[in-house]
């Protein structure tokens, strides 16, 4: 090859070179712009209405958190609808839903029952509960800081007498756990004064929500001793359904649909819980009170600290009972110039 020939060849190679910088510069440069759509929602020509905020399943008791003022298109507004500027849609907390009512959907004059009317309590109840109304007085009922929606425990506390000698077992026992009080006295909402505060007053009945076990049980432990009401903290409902869960006692729908898993988790969390009770005897608070209910005079008397201990008694028939005889290590005490033998333990 001679050397025209060469330098038109390196010439060829280095404009192509250059061509393709300039261009490889040019496509990393700044690139152009692109104009982003954005979406102006067109302002809903309507009056505003009430909606719920959440669903609202029946038996629901509507607090403040439940409902909005919202608008609607003025050709889809119904008579029943509440609107913002009715007087009445400022009073509707305390009602009951009667119908079920989803998620952002206005709320209809039929679907609430106001307290006083009637079927009110009963739209109340979810389905298969009772209602059944508890004695109190001012220091079993928290002071009056128990309020319709709130959820409680119900302790029984009585006193066992026994059959010896001794002072009666005294003894406190949770029997029931999570009910929902549906009123105090005959109001189904709080008490609030002008400025809209809550207002603390005390009651002398609450009405809470039941089974029809549990509300057997209600109605014979108010023949047994005092009920007295212990108020429930909101996280409480959680932390029990989180145990539950771990320990296989709640099972969640296997085909792992959330609305269907949400919906049974607040289902659970609603139940009231009858069973699993603790108590507490005098002895727990006093070392001066029983840890267990007097022993039978009969054949048993009572040890130093209220256990019961043994002793033993012979008759022949056609004569009087002879006395009982100790078949241990005994004390003699004497009242007057009666001395009784009281069997201390020891080997039988």
């Amino acid at each position: 090859m001679d050397s025209r020939k060469l330098f038109l060849l390196i010439g060829a190679l280095v404009v192509a070179g250059i061509t393709a910088f300039m261009a490889r510069t040019l496509m990393s440069g700044a690139s152009t712009p692109i104009a982003a759509a954005t979406t102006v929602e067109a302002p809903v020509d309507g009056p505003r209405v009430m909606v719920a905020t959440k669903a609202l399943p029946v038996g629901t008791i509507i607090d403040a958190t439940a409902l909005r003022f919202q608008p609607w298109p003025k050709e889809l507004v119904e008579n029943a609808y509440f609107l913002e500027s009715m007087p009445e849609s400022r009073n509707l907390v305390g009602t009951v839903v009667r119908f079920g009512i989803p998620a952002g959907q206005p709320i209809t004059q039929g679907a609430l029952v106001k307290p006083g009317d009637r079927g009110f309590l009963a739209a109340a109840l979810g389905p298969g509960m009772r209602a059944v109304t508890v004695p109190v007085s001012a220091q079993s009922a928290v002071a009056g800081f128990v309020f319709p929606g709130d959820r409680v425990d119900l302790v029984l506390t009585q006193t066992v007498a026994g059959g010896g000698d001794g002072p009666p077992l005294k003894a406190s026992e949770t029997f029931l756990r999570n009910l929902r009080v549906l009123a105090t006295d005959q109001r189904t909402d709080k008490n609030t004064d002008d400025q809209g505060k809550t207002l603390v007053s005390t009651y002398s009945t609450v009405t809470v929500e039941a089974t029809p076990r549990i509300a057997e049980k209600i109605a014979v432990a108010q023949t047994v001793g005092t009920l007295s009401l212990s108020l429930r903290s909101i996280a409480d409902n959680r932390s029990e359904l989180e145990e539950a869960i771990a320990s296989g006692d709640v099972q969640l729908p296997a085909n792992g649909d959330a609305k269907a898993e949400k919906a049974a988790l607040e289902k659970i969390a609603s139940r009231p819980v009858d069973g699993s009770s603790t108590f507490s005897t005098g002895a727990d608070v006093s070392r001066f009170q029983r840890s267990s209910v007097p022993g039978k005079a009969s054949g048993t008397s009572s040890g130093p600290s209220g256990e019961p201990g043994t002793m033993t008694t012979t008759s022949t028939p056609g004569a009087p009972a002879a006395p009982a005889v100790p078949t241990g290590p005994v004390v003699r005490i004497t009242r007057g110039n009666d001395v009784t033998a009281v069997s201390v333990g020891g080997n039988k």
